[in-house]
């Protein structure tokens, strides 16, 4: 699944055409790509990232990942998640404001690492079996 396409999809959306699906494509890459080289995103680092943060993010996180439905999370919350200037230059990029932004994101993440979670691919997301074990002990104490 092209979760970048996904996410693009989910965004232009919500901003009713006012935005370049090229454009918020290339954005979404460059935020959510965590320097990878092949375009692809770093589910991995999100996740990870968040469970190190704590806050009750934990539950959040554990919903994104499992099958069933998705928690919700703020703009706010995407914000501290995400970092407010990386959803700064995410808005510059696409040409809306930083709380549409956050809002728009708050929307796409989640189902964003729902579906790159799902069939099997966690395994992918986290950084293989190791990783998987990893993000156990922090769900499961």
């Amino acid at each position: 699944m092209d979760l970048v396409k996904l996410g693009t999809q989910l965004i232009l959306s919500r901003l009713g055409g006012s935005a370049s699906e090229s454009g918020i494509a290339s954005a979404l890459s460059s935020l959510l790509g965590g320097g990878k080289s092949d375009g692809g995103l770093d589910l991995g680092s999100l996740v990870s990232g968040m469970l190190e943060k704590g806050g009750g993010l934990e539950g959040m996180v554990s919903s994104w990942l499992g099958d069933g439905d998705n928690d919700a999370v703020s703009g706010s919350q995407i914000k501290e998640i995400l970092g407010g200037d990386k959803i700064t230059e995410f808005a510059k990029q696409v040409g809306i404001d930083e709380d549409t932004a956050a809002d728009s994101l708050a929307e796409a993440v989640p189902q964003m690492v729902d579906k790159g979670s799902s069939a099997g691919s966690l395994l992918d997301a986290v950084g293989g079996i190791s990783g998987a074990i990893n993000l156990a002990k922090k769900l499961l104490g």
